[in-house]
């Protein structure tokens, strides 16, 4: 068994969740992310299944480092085989607080010289401390394996990217809005929703339809990684039959009877057909009934139902001041027709949510493109 962690800034306690129900019963929710133990074949599940995750890190070393011969001395100990091809891209993410060992240059220069020892011909990448949630992230499938780095009161945890690109790259968005929201964060937003997968389920302002997509691969129980490749494949340790083991069992569970009718809508005719053309490449396209028009247009089925969507912030799209008559008419509209709809939206403003005149409770906070949002949630009854 090994330890793993998990980045998911701010929906942790989700990550946590869709852990334990995938079995992984000692799931610890972290500041940032979750930590579990499992076995191989568990870390390509999480990979393959994890809908909320950022990235999965395999945990290669823990020890005391005060001085750069001691640094040197355990780097030298890593198997750094078990991660690396001959001839391979490196790059290492380091951060070092409050430590003997302060510049992290150095301390990745070090690592660098013990992998170069181990493994013939690696080319190393210029050192990086961006965040895990950053934008450091690319769908380049010969890019450099990750090693993080992380010093902390002389203590040194070395770990290995197992994802390659961030997951919520998912493989099937290439045509995005103008702010586009993180597929990993859509499917946060359904699932917290609480959508039982059987009601109809409506995103009025759906752009690029990730909302819509990420409810119908949930309402499908199809693998959000399944059309994507990952780092550990690169790994000389990779096992491609239990890969495609854990592939196999995933797929067989596809859910096949009929779901609640999804319905995504948006004002702009150019985004919908981008959002169509998501639909298709995500293999769900017949389970989303797309159309152009505004909000105001909408009618949702009668009874019990689900409205979720992610309405301009005014930060980045849109002007604030004009913004208050948009929010003013989701309020409008989901009193005189979604009676009975729970009601979910991903907010960043409490003015422009006092415009709603709707009772919802934040469920959670996170960062979506650095702006800092929250899901807010309520029903209308």
């Amino acid at each position: 068994m090994r330890m793993f962690a998990v980045s998911a800034p701010g929906l942790e306690t989700i990550v946590a969740s869709e852990l334990y129900r995938m079995g992984n019963c000692d799931a610890a929710a972290v500041s940032g992310g979750v930590n579990f133990r499992g076995s191989l074949a568990q870390l390509y599940d999480a990979n393959l299944n994890l809908r909320t995750a950022s990235r999965i890190v395999v945990r290669v070393d823990e020890f005391h480092a005060s001085s750069f011969h001691e640094l040197e001395r355990r780097a030298k100990r890593i198997r750094w085989d078990q991660y690396l091809m001959p001839g391979a891209r490196v790059q290492f993410r380091v951060t070092c607080r409050k430590s003997r060992l302060y510049h992290s240059d150095a301390v990745a220069q070090r690592f660098s010289e013990a992998v170069a020892k181990q493994v013939s011909g690696i080319v190393v990448g210029a050192a990086s401390e961006t965040a895990d949630d950053g934008d450091a992230d690319t769908d380049d499938p010969t890019a450099a394996q990750l090693f993080t780095v992380r010093l902390a009161h002389d203590n040194c945890v070395v770990s290995a990217d197992s994802s390659g690109a961030l997951l919520h790259r998912r493989g099937y968005r290439q045509a995005i809005g103008k702010a586009p929201l993180r597929e990993t964060l859509a499917a946060a937003m359904v699932i917290e929703s609480g959508w039982d997968g059987r009601s109809p389920f409506i995103d009025p302002m759906c752009g690029s339809g990730v909302i819509a997509i990420e409810s119908a691969l949930i309402a499908r129980q199809i693998p959000p990684g399944i059309h994507r490749e990952f780092a550990f494949q690169g790994w000389p340790a990779y096992d491609k039959a239990l890969w495609e083991g854990v592939k196999e069992k995933r797929l067989a569970a596809r859910q096949t009877d009929v779901i609640g009718a999804i319905l995504a809508s948006d004002r702009d005719d150019g985004v919908v057909k981008s959002a169509i053309t998501n639909a298709v490449r995500a293999g769900v396209a017949d389970d989303i009934q797309f159309e152009s028009k505004p909000i105001s247009a909408i009618e949702p089925p009668p009874g019990k139902g689900w409205m979720v969507t992610n309405p301009p912030y005014g930060v980045r799209v849109g002007d604030r001041g004009a913004l208050r008559n948009l929010y003013a008419q989701i309020g409008n509209v989901v009193r005189e027709k979604a009676r009975g709809y729970t009601i979910g939206l991903l907010t960043s403003d409490s003015m422009l949510e006092s415009q709603l005149r709707l009772d919802l409770e934040e469920v959670f906070r996170t960062r979506n493109g650095g702006i800092p949002v929250r899901f807010m949630k309520g029903f209308q009854a």
